[in-house]
């Protein structure tokens, strides 16, 4: 699988897998079958293993150091989100990336995981009370200790970007980019080509909108989102219904297309790398092959007539959870 370049310490393939959804974020898993998943991203290549601290609580942690084998540890790659704060019932209630925090966070994740280092650590979302310089400075910390290998940041703008990198290098950003959220486009992707900073794009088939396996009026445990609201899901399935001709040209699916148009993104810099959430083995070798389709200008011409930039419907999340984004100010 082509590599790409996250900063300057990391060359990773160019799908990893995001691992939340082993832990309820989208409704009950299978733990057998999740580190089943998992070994097979491994054995294919993908090596990038995204998660955080507070998926599942810790089990998502805990289940990865299950599935590494022996081996195993040595070529993959740990990305890790701390500092999101929530209650028993799982409500979010915000976050926490005090310096103090940083190294207490990374002490549970080191023991949840079974190792002694992560690759990339990054707070999940800015902090507002606490300079990002805090932040980094500690993760930093961390890193002469010998405990972290890279910094990176979740769902921050242009500014917050720059002051981070100022602090320590940065080595790639996390943040929502899909046919259907395209807001990196409007200044960090390029703060990010600027200062050599890689992105790690998640969400690549909105929330399974772009799966082209949703059926219509049935959101299931994604019905808080405003993209699966009535009369929204709707329309932003005719636009799958578009995608889907495209795709079946290229004997692809739709969710392969909508894979293989985020890494065309970054495809003339080799700096864009697709996390594909999966919960089941034979999702890798669909994510395996959108990895090797190759997009014509034609066919991304014809994606962009199917999927005009801001023809979907609806915001990303609600309100209150768009307002906690430095990515949307």
């Amino acid at each position: 699988m082509e590599l790409k370049k996250l900063g300057a310490g990391f060359r990773v393939p160019a799908v990893g897998l995001g691992c939340g959804g082993m832990s309820g974020t989208y409704g009950p898993a299978d733990d057998a079958e999740s580190i089943a998943t998992i070994h097979a991203a491994l054995d294919a290549g993908i090596t990038l293993l995204d998660t955080a601290d507070f998926y599942g609580m810790g089990h998502n942690e805990t289940l990865i150091g299950r599935a590494l084998r022996p081996g195993d540890r040595e070529r993959a790659v740990l990305s890790v989100k701390f500092g999101g704060l929530r209650g028993p019932d799982h409500a979010f209630r915000g976050i926490d990336a005090r310096p103090v925090a940083v190294a207490n966070f990374l002490a549970y994740s080191l023991r949840r995981l079974g190792t002694d280092y992560v690759d990339i650590y990054r707070p999940a979302r800015l902090d507002p009370a606490v300079p990002i310089e805090d932040t980094v400075g500690a993760i930093a910390d961390m890193i002469q200790a010998g405990y972290v290998r890279g910094i990176g940041l979740s769902e921050v703008g242009p500014e917050t970007i720059r002051r981070a990198h100022a602090v320590y290098p940065v080595t790639d950003v996390q943040i929502e980019y899909s046919l259907f959220s395209r807001g990196i486009e409007d200044g960090i992707l390029a703060t990010c080509r600027e200062l050599g900073i890689g992105v790690t794009a998640y969400g690549v088939l909105a929330q399974g909108l772009l799966s082209g396996a949703l059926p219509t009026a049935a959101p299931g445990t994604r019905g808080h989102l405003p993209r699966f609201a009535a009369g929204n899901v709707e329309a932003n399935l005719a636009l799958v219904g578009e995608l889907k001709k495209v795709a079946a040209a290229r004997g692809a699916t739709v969710a392969q297309l909508a894979i293989a148009w985020v890494l065309a993104q970054g495809r003339e810099h080799g700096d864009i790398v697709a996390l594909v959430g999966a919960r089941r083995p034979r999702r890798i070798a669909d994510a395996v092959g959108a990895a090797g389709l190759e997009l014509t200008r034609e066919d991304l011409a014809a994606i962009e007539r199917a999927v005009p930039r801001g023809a979907v419907a609806g915001d990303r999340y609600a309100p209150a959870l768009l307002a906690m984004l430095d990515s949307e100010r």
